[in-house]
Formats: C-alpha cells, sequence, structure tokens
C-alpha cells in the first residue's frame, strides 16, 4: 500500500475527473464509487477496483481492512482525512472510494420483469429506483437516453450498490425497445394520471415492463400510447417519485398471486430481518441490500424466499 500526501498524484487526479465530468465518465467506461458499502457489492459481484483509496486513520476498521484485503496493495492508496475531503464528494468518514470499470451489459434480450425511465433526470430519483427495481427482482432496468447517467456519482450513491444487482442498459429509444419487447409477447404498462386502472386493481401478471416519465412531463405521448394497460391515480402524478410504491406492489401481487392469494410475506434469504418492502433510505444495512447478504447468500440478485409466519 503506497500512502500519498499530493493532490497531484496521478491516480488521485484521475479519481478528481472521474467525479467531475460525466464525459470523463462515460468516453473511459469508469466510475468512482464512494463507502465501504458500494465497494464491498461491488467486490462481491463484479470484482477488483482498479484503484482503492482509503482514509489512513481507518486502516483498522474493519469494514476498512476487509476492502484492503480483498485488493492488490500495488491499486490501494492511503491519504490524510484532509486530502481525501479535497477529492470526494462525500466527507472523510466514508472511509474509502475506488475507481471502477463501468459493468456493461452484453447485448440481450428483453428481460421478463422489466423498469423503463423515460427521461427521469434527478439523479436521486434514477438511484432509488434501481435500488427499489433490485429489490423486486427486476430483471433489466431500461433508461431512454435523457435520463440521468446511471453511473454518476449521485445515482451511485442513491442506488447504494442496487447497480451490481440487476442489469442496467442505458441510451435506448424507449418507443423500438418496447416494439421489440411486445413482439417477444411481453406487455407494457405506462403510469399515467387519469383515465387509467387503479393500480391496486391492475393485473400485472406475466411478462412485463413498467414505464416510469420524467418528474415534470410524465411519460411521451408516444410510450403511453404503445402501452398494453395505463396505471394511476387520478389525483397523483405517477411519476418518478411514486415508482418505489408501484414496484414494491407489483411484487407483492404476484407473490400473492403465486401462493394462491395468501398473505405471505418474504424475508431476506440470509439476513432473515426486514419484510420485503421495507427499504431504508439512510445508507444502513436493511434487507433490501445489506451488506451481509451480499457476502453470504448463494442466491443471485438478492432473490427472497417467503416466510410464512410473517
Amino acid at each position: 500500500m503506497k500512502h500519498v500526501t499530493s493532490r497531484h498524484n496521478e491516480r488521485l487526479r484521475e479519481v478528481e475527473r472521474l467525479i467531475a465530468s460525466s464525459r470523463d465518465r462515460r468516453k473511459s467506461g469508469r466510475c468512482v464509487l464512494e463507502g465501504a458499502h458500494l465497494i464491498d457489492v461491488y467486490c462481491a459481484k463484479i470484482g477488483e477496483p482498479e484503484t482503492l483509496v482509503v482514509v489512513a486513520d481507518r486502516l483498522e476498521e474493519a469494514d476498512i481492512a476487509r476492502l484492503i484485503r480483498r485488493v492488490p496493495a500495488a491499486r490501494t492508496i492511503a491519504v490524510s482525512r484532509t486530502l481525501f475531503s479535497e477529492i470526494a464528494t462525500l466527507p472523510p468518514d466514508v472511509g474509502a472510494l475506488a475507481v471502477v470499470a463501468t459493468p456493461h451489459a452484453p447485448a440481450a434480450e428483453p428481460g421478463h420483469f422489466c423498469l423503463l425511465l423515460e427521461d427521469v433526470q434527478d439523479p436521486g430519483n434514477v438511484g432509488s429506483m434501481i435500488r427499489t427495481a433490485a429489490a423486486a427482482g427486476i430483471d433489466q432496468v431500461v433508461l431512454s437516453r435523457h435520463c440521468a447517467f446511471a453511473w454518476s456519482p449521485k445515482v451511485l450513491r442513491a442506488g447504494q450498490g442496487a447497480h451490481f444487482l440487476t442489469t442496467l442498459v442505458e441510451d435506448r429509444d424507449l418507443v423500438q425497445w418496447t416494439s421489440a419487447f411486445r413482439g417477444a409477447g411481453g406487455r407494457l404498462v405506462a403510469t399515467v394520471v387519469g383515465n387509467a386502472t387503479a393500480v391496486d386493481a391492475a393485473d400485472l401478471r406475466g411478462r412485463v415492463a413498467i414505464a416510469i416519465g420524467s418528474e415534470g412531463g410524465g411519460l411521451s405521448e408516444a410510450l403511453v400510447a404503445a402501452a398494453d394497460q395505463r396505471i394511476g391515480q387520478s389525483e397523483m402524478a405517477l411519476a418518478a417519485h411514486d415508482m418505489e410504491g408501484l414496484v414494491e406492489h407489483q411484487a407483492r401481487l404476484t407473490q400473492q398471486r403465486a401462493n394462491g392469494g395468501s398473505e405471505e410475506r418474504v424475508r431476506c434469504v440470509c439476513c432473515e430481518s426486514i419484510p420485503f418492502g421495507v427499504l431504508r433510505k439512510d445508507g444502513a444495512d436493511a434487507c433490501d441490500l445489506p451488506r451481509g447478504c451480499v457476502e453470504a447468500s448463494p442466491v443471485p440478485r438478492n432473490r427472497h424466499r417467503r416466510s410464512p409466519e410473517w
């Protein structure tokens, strides 16, 4: 491990460039993960980061020590709290950041259960929806060309590691994507305001893609016109900020119907702690993306098992 005291170190300068510039992130195919939890998930699901930067006075803490053991010493840099605060967007208390190769999904057919995000521009909303999608078992999250970049620091922070637990497909023409999806037997469900089936009355079984529109304008007319079903509520826009409840509801409907209408809940396959659908936004470990489950669960993509006693 190398101890670095100068902000002009080439690897630290690279970190700064990647944090500051979306263009550099896209061009290089790399991004920066901030915080031990995000890096833990990446290591468990993808592999070693290219560079690990840790705060020197936290080397003995368990989460940082675990990361240091997982990453070759030649790729690890220790810096002071002051220097860390100068290059990172989060305070030194997070303990670590890493430069990683951005995972790219290979060309593949649309999944069985998909989420479409059309022109959702707030990074926090995009990250929150990716996190909820991973918790609900969504196969693919497909983003339009004008969505916030999925690998920006704010989106990654809001996602809390979910980027590596589902498949992200960016820069897509959603109308064309929908045509291929429907041609393969899928149904598009559009979230709209007015003239729509209430969420709790909608039939969301089978191969389904749920489309969520932008914060201000909702879905485009073209995507709404292509929909097989429209769901929503007459007095509340089902746009980005309503997505968590929608996807959780869909997942519960699917599970309930699969169980013949029973009211079974689900527990995390590993920690057996919090009911499915309880999502914590404070960054702490929770049933949706707990650190222990990432490391210990043999079930891919955070799958859950039913727990009738709940």
